[in-house]
């Protein structure tokens, strides 16, 4: 048994939990960069974009990474509202007025005029992909800005493929228990906040796969 360990009887515990915590965060960045790569699918192939995927490295940090998926979402988000001012300029106002509140059901409800006004200036399913986007852009926003929050931590610099390994080495060094302390409050803190918004944001971009789906079969 570790000196550390026999002086602070609480520190394979804390040790424990902090490790946990690490690859909890590290799980959610892996789903969170593969549902950016399925909206970038989406975005690319509706919006006539061409962004690439994203890819987590496991030899680089949690900040870079972090950085990485910032970037992406950043410049997707931006793709969307430049789409929507363009809607907002070729549609008569009543007719994008209309689109704002649109679902899929409502699409199906719309008369073939209004289906055909949409298809003059776009796609359906690219319309309907801006509408619904444009009203969850505050997803987008969450999901970037919660990265950014969680960078300020001391795994920010932690490398990605080596995260439980690291982690485990800096904590034997951590001798004092406060330092244990500090580190799991900061974790946990950090996951309270990125767990709900992550999951918010692949069911998003799941929702949107499943209504784009759902358009081409009609």
């Amino acid at each position: 048994m570790a000196l550390s360990d026999l002086l602070y009887p609480g520190n394979p515990e804390r040790r424990e939990k902090v490790i946990r915590k690490s690859q909890e965060l590290l799980e959610l960045m892996k789903d969170n960069f593969e549902a950016t790569n399925s909206l970038i699918e989406i975005v690319n192939e509706h919006l006539h974009s061409s962004f690439s995927k994203i890819t987590l490295n496991e030899k680089a940090t949690v900040k870079e990474n972090c950085d990485v998926m910032i970037k992406r979402v950043n410049q997707i988000q931006a793709k969307v509202e430049e789409v929507d001012e363009e809607l907002k300029k070729k549609l008569e106002p009543a007719l994008y007025e209309k689109l704002q509140h649109a679902s899929l059901q409502d699409f199906k409800r719309f008369p073939t005029w209004f289906k055909a006004t949409i298809t003059i200036v776009c796609q359906i399913s690219s319309a309907l992909l801006v509408t619904y986007l444009m009203k969850n852009i505050q997803i987008l926003t969450n999901i970037t800005s919660t990265c950014a929050k969680i960078l300020g931590g001391i795994f920010a610099s932690v490398v990605i493929g080596l995260l439980v390994d690291l982690i485990v080495s800096a904590i034997l060094g951590y001798i004092e228990r406060d330092k244990l302390e500090t580190a799991l409050k900061e974790y946990e803190e950090a996951l309270a906040e990125f767990r709900p918004v992550s999951k918010q944001y692949q069911k998003a971009i799941y929702e949107v796969e499943i209504l784009l789906k759902y358009m081409k079969k009609e």
